[in-house]
């Protein structure tokens, strides 16, 4: 009993993280105003794996931990397209996943925004070229935007969704 008294009021061993980047919150709320802008409501992101790494999806993940926490600056991820605004789609496109990537795509409501998330998903990556990898994602769909990088970090993401809303504001 009195090691776990000795844990909890003892002196720490690790330091002290820093609770938040201020960059990255800046540009949360820079995107969180977009949004709203925009939207004028929540984002609401599905994410779609066509045949990747899983590298891309780990910092896609990342987004929602308790450290980058995107849900405070309006942005949710979703698990039907038919809720979706934006679809991200993950790794390079498979024969066999063409036709789940394009059922998924067509099942969101409009205005339908694709973005490309990741080398493989931009590119094809190095599948590409292969016989059962058709290539990046704009092979079958219209991309509004890509996200190179292998993977891209979670500050990067946010960057490249804040200048996609500022691109649709201006339209």
């Amino acid at each position: 009993m009195k090691n776990v008294l000795n844990n909890m009021f003892g002196p720490k061993i690790c330091k002290q993280m820093p609770l938040g980047d201020a960059e990255f919150d800046k540009l949360g709320f820079a995107l969180k105003s977009e949004i709203n802008t925009i939207f004028g409501r929540s984002l609401a992101i599905r994410a779609l794996d066509s045949g990747s790494d899983n590298a891309a999806e780990i910092e896609l993940n990342n987004l929602s931990n308790p450290y980058y926490d995107v849900e405070r600056f309006g942005i949710s991820f979703v698990a039907s397209p038919r809720h979706a605004d934006i679809l991200i789609v993950t790794g390079a496109v498979t024969q066999n996943m063409a036709i789940a990537v394009r059922k998924t795509f067509d099942a969101m409501p409009s205005p339908k925004l694709v973005i490309a998330l990741g080398d493989d998903a931009c590119s094809g990556g190095i599948a590409s070229g292969g016989y059962g990898v058709l290539g990046g994602v704009d092979k079958i769909l219209p991309v509004n935007l890509k996200i190179p990088g292998n993977p891209p970090e979670p500050a990067q993401i946010i960057n490249s969704l804040l200048g996609l809303m500022q691109s649709l504001r201006k339209k």
